[in-house]
């Protein structure tokens, strides 16, 4: 008898078991989707995980009911992944099946399914030949198929879009449809695909400049020896092109390449500038593009003709390539990588650089501010390192001043939210012709509304965290539930109309601009006013066309776009992004800032970069100042030592939850317990976080800071015995707890 072990789409831990019907055994495989019951009346789409002849031992088999599909839709490769990323981060194997695959493709209901696209084309009827007595005494018929004997001829095609020879000919629908009606022409169905695939190449990659040549041919050298390279180079020196001529070389061995950007912001540009150079060998994958758009980018990667290079966000990691010769991780400092919510909270820097391992593949690393681990390792030899420390075409980096908010608040100075000397450097930057970009990493009119005379303070219902107003919107959302609320007018504790707005956000810095700046058009990029599918596109665009002058943002900004005229950056309350309760918190400003600033001067200038800080004493700054990644580094280094932080430790945060204030507490505490009677001072809390109350649940976390040496599969054993323990507990056997392997902060 045959059996499948298959992963089921939900959270649970373990493969389940099904007999293979006698008529499925020679049509099924590893990676074929089947439908399976589950529980009493469920069925789902689970993915086979292996076949073998082995029965599981005390416990009902059912049957597989139907088989899906005549081919695998999940190969080998991937599998391995999926099993990699559930042994790593503690995840289960069905949330990982659920992250991976279209939704289309893994319908609960069996009616779900993905649907193709069809098109009604129009082609000539070849059997017809007495043309003239069939349309009679319709002039405009006899036109019409002439012109279409004539697109027919030009076009050499079989069949045309309906909606292309009306488009074409100018002749309406109503003549068309009489030639149908008389058997002339033949109108059929037509499957065609969402994704738009007509991109030509319009140009070769450029030349490379001594210094992208010389970095080029170290990467080459890197990885004859290791399979991951980190390319450092500068803001602006070029890096996109020698990702071009990486790729130009895999696609000569017949091998194909990913490559991940951090934020789909990004694709924009950087899609345009691939498909120049690469044409329709270039598929886009990101979570803007629907799910059956993903579902056709998916099985065209199973086709006898896949894109040869994918382009996309962290989940792109999960479509099925064959070939992959490469990866690059662009921007792979960025936070944006590690996935929070929901489970697997993966980090797909990591797990591309595990994804080429499984191909025999290589992996570059690219950043102008690398992450504090990912430099360890290049510079303990972990990775290759290739330092690009000129920009393109020698432009000078950015000058950057600093601006004392404290100082000028003080003597009254400022009076606006931006700082006098910014706003003269805006000024005269627009009176250029230039643009200026402005940076708050703070979305919404303002951080919080508060009352002036007793302090109370609107907060969220579900979570314990205050409420973000939106002016334009004429509501207050909170960013951890997205519940919205209307803004009161009156303090429901003082009976007193005295509520005002506290803080600043990228909607009220907008504002401001507009008053300051009245002749200049302003345009606001944030995730509030990038919901659509275009949005970012439209933004983007109109920024480069010079149809905005000023753009306002939140860290979107920072991630390298590039833009040609931009000659001002601004960096409005740079503290807060200092400030925050966390051991990254001056890494991420730094790389913030620094990125930020990159934007300014890019093409044929010298740039400006503003910051505003009430402290500018900090040495964080100076670095800035000098654009002193090393000195940066070093300085982080001796702070992470001293306090048992990656790269010297190994950070796995366990997060509970439950309605129950008392039951999280007992029960964390309790977990807690059983970890420390082996990992003893390896275990701080249970603490109560920052937000220790989100959509209603009451949460509490422990923090493992684990040493490098310790073996992950005996960790994973142990946390996983322990888990199995505290389940024991009738009290706790309905807690949510869920793990949160390389915690971020």
């Amino acid at each position: 008898m045959l059996f499948a072990d298959v992963i089921l789409p939900l959270p649970l831990a373990e493969s389940f078991t099904y007999v293979v019907p006698a008529e499925m055994q020679e049509k099924i495989g590893t990676g074929f989707r089947v439908v399976v019951p589950f529980g009493k009346r469920k069925y789902y789409t689970a993915v086979v995980l292996r076949l073998h002849h082995k029965p599981p031992k005390g416990v009902e088999i059912k049957e597989i009911h139907s088989l899906t599909d005549s081919h695998p839709v999940v190969n080998e490769h991937q599998i391995r992944l999926w099993e990699w990323i559930s042994f790593y981060y503690l995840s289960p194997l069905g949330d990982v099946y659920k992250a991976a695959l279209p939704s289309m493709m893994k319908p609960q209901d069996l009616e779900e399914r993905y649907r193709s696209r069809t098109e009604t084309y129009i082609r000539l009827n070849t059997g017809i030949h007495d043309i003239d007595r069939l349309t009679g005494r319709s002039k405009k018929q006899a036109e019409l198929y002439q012109a279409l004997r004539q697109l027919f001829l030009e076009e050499g095609r079989e069949g045309i879009p309906k909606k292309e020879i009306t488009a074409k000919t100018g002749y309406s629908n109503t003549v068309l449809k009489g030639l149908t009606e008389k058997n002339i022409v033949i109108q059929y169905p037509e499957e065609v695909s969402r994704i738009d695939t007509h991109f030509v190449s319009s140009r070769k990659a450029f030349n490379l400049n001594d210094h992208q040549q010389k970095a080029l041919e170290e990467i080459n050298r890197s990885f004859e020896e290791k399979n991951v390279c980190l390319l450092h180079g500068v803001t602006s020196s070029g890096k996109t092109e020698i990702y071009i001529h990486l790729i130009e070389e895999q696609l000569n061995q017949g091998k194909q390449t990913l490559y991940l950007v951090p934020e789909i912001a990004l694709t924009t540009q950087l899609t345009s500038r691939l498909q120049a150079v690469f044409g329709d060998k270039l598929g886009i994958y990101h979570s803007k593009i629907n799910d059956n758009e993903r579902t056709e980018i998916w099985q065209k990667m199973l086709s006898d003709s896949p894109y040869e290079i994918v382009i996309g966000v962290r989940s792109s990691l999960f479509v099925p390539f064959r070939q992959l010769g490469l990866v690059i991780v662009d921007e792979e400092h960025e936070t944006s990588y590690k996935q929070q919510e929901p489970a697997p909270r993966y980090h797909a820097r990591d797990t591309a650089i595990v994804l080429a391992q499984t191909f025999g593949a290589k992996t570059l690393l690219g950043s102008a501010t690398p992450s504090i681990e990912t430099y360890y390792n290049a510079k303990t030899g972990k990775y290759g390192l290739v330092t690009l420390e000129k920009r393109f075409e020698n432009i000078e980096l950015p000058r950057i001043t600093l601006e004392n908010t404290r100082e000028l608040r003080r003597t009254k100075k400022m009076k606006t939210l931006l700082a006098p000397g910014l706003i003269e450097k805006i000024n005269t930057a627009l009176g250029s012709g230039e643009q200026v970009i402005l940076f708050r990493n703070r979305r919404g009119f303002a951080p919080m509304l508060e009352c002036k005379l007793c302090g109370w303070i609107p907060k969220c219902n579900h979570c314990d965290v205050s409420l973000t107003y939106h002016k334009n919107r004429g509501e207050l959302k909170c960013h951890y539930c997205n519940k919205t609320y209307k803004p009161v007018g009156e303090c429901p504790v003082c009976h007193e109309k005295s509520i005002e707005p506290v803080g600043m956000g990228t909607e009220k810095l907008e504002e401001e601009v507009i008053q300051l700046f009245p002749s200049a058009t302003v345009a606001r990029m944030d995730t509030d006013t990038t919901q659509g599918k275009y949005a970012y596109e439209k933004i983007i665009s109109d920024f480069q066309k010079n149809k905005v002058q000023i753009l306002v943002g939140t860290q979107m900004l920072s991630k390298g776009l590039d833009f040609e005229n931009v000659s001002l950056v601004g960096i409005v309350s740079a503290d807060g992004l200092l400030n925050r309760p966390d051991f990254r918190s001056h890494e991420r400003g730094f790389q913030l800032m620094l990125q930020a600033a990159g934007r300014a001067g890019r093409k044929n200038r010298q740039g400006e970069v503003v910051i505003q800080t009430a402290d500018p004493g900090q040495p964080i700054y100076r670095y800035l100042e000098t654009n002193d990644y090393e000195g940066f580094y070093h300085s982080q280094l001796e702070e992470r030592k001293l306090f048992n932080y990656p790269p010297y430790k190994r950070l796995i945060s366990i997060v509970f939850k439950h309605k129950d204030e008392h039951k999280v507490e007992s029960g964390s505490a309790f977990f807690a317990r059983l970890l420390q009677q082996s990992l003893g001072e390896m275990v701080l809390g249970p603490n109560k976080p920052f937000i220790s109350r989100i959509q209603q649940y009451h949460l509490r976390q422990i923090l493992l800071k684990l040493d490098n040496h310790l073996s992950p599969a005996k960790t994973r054993q142990f946390i996983k015995s322990v888990e199995s323990r505290f389940r024991e507990k009738q009290d706790f056997k309905y807690l949510v707890l869920y793990f949160d392997v390389d915690v971020m902060g």
